[in-house]
């Protein structure tokens, strides 16, 4: 009689490794960045903001490795996002506004940027892994047979890799407009009272943009072409949006260490869906 050890069936072995690389980088993330905040020559408002939201990747890298475990398909995007998102989030913290960067931060930042390209080689190249990462979401079932919980397909069209990446890079634009309007904030602190409607407009935009890539998207995954320009129309105006007002009130600074990882997801949303586009108009029939 076999006991439920030996009736599992058992992973292979590039995914057992990828999850212990996701779990090494979660874990350097915290790390380096723990390092950041105890050189760093001015530990302020700004600084702890930054590394708050630099921190919850690792998080994010957690949620990875359920994706991973469970093959879901979500996790090729999710990892590459998470992957070129990281290294700019932990890379504008390494760099200090005057000076040499210290050796502990910039040995850290190596480390953890050859993690995350590990990880990105592993979910792109290894046919073990892609092999693996066919599943989709469980969802509550109601039939014949009673309630169940069960997977099964999505009822749209299957999307295309290029389109889960745009989705996911997407969904980012929020977050990473809404940590530099949170350090202007301390721009309110610092007596500058003009900046209040600046600010407050900013953190709206950010909160409103979580609502039209929501809506975007939802098309998007379904092959609307009209979704995949509203997102680039998006994609503009969230950049027309951010930029300007980091340059404003953080400066060249706050303009290089915020909008530098916004302007890397836009590029990725953008390229992923000229791409799909382009694999769309070569595989219709002529």
């Amino acid at each position: 009689m076999r006991t439920a050890a030996e009736t599992e069936v058992r992973r292979p072995s590039a995914v057992r490794a990828l999850t212990t690389l996701l779990a090494v980088t979660a874990a350097a993330t915290v790390v380096v960045e723990v390092l950041n905040w105890w050189y760093a020559p001015e530990q302020g408002f700004g600084l702890a903001v930054r590394t708050g939201w630099a921190m919850l990747r690792s998080f994010g890298f957690l949620l990875l490795i359920g994706h991973v475990r469970r093959g879901r398909t979500v996790a090729r995007p999710l990892g590459l996002i998470l992957a070129i998102t990281t290294v700019f989030a932990v890379g504008r913290l390494i760099v200090p506004r005057h000076g040499v960067p210290p050796l502990p931060g910039l040995l850290g930042f190596a480390l953890l940027t050859a993690l995350c390209v590990a990880v990105v080689w592993l979910l792109y190249r290894s046919s073990a892994v892609a092999g693996h990462l066919v599943r989709h979401r469980a969802r509550l079932v109601i039939d014949r047979s009673g309630i169940s919980w069960r997977e099964l397909p999505p009822r749209r069209p299957e999307a295309s890799a290029w389109l889960l990446t745009s989705r996911v890079a997407a969904f980012t634009y929020s977050p990473l407009m809404l940590v530099p309007a949170l350090v202007a904030g301390a721009a309110i602190l610092d007596g500058r009272l003009f900046a209040v409607p600046a600010v407050l407009f900013w953190l709206g935009a950010g909160i409103a943009t979580s609502y039209l890539v929501l809506f975007c998207t939802a098309f998007l995954l379904r092959g609307r072409r009209w979704a995949g320009t509203l997102l680039v129309v998006i994609t503009v105006g969230v950049l027309a949006v951010d930029l300007p007002l980091c340059w404003w009130l953080l400066g060249v600074d706050g303009l290089v260490r915020d909008g530098a990882p916004l302007v890397a997801a836009a590029g990725l949303a953008v390229y992923g869906v000229r791409r799909a586009a382009r694999v769309t108009d070569e595989a219709a029939p002529r």
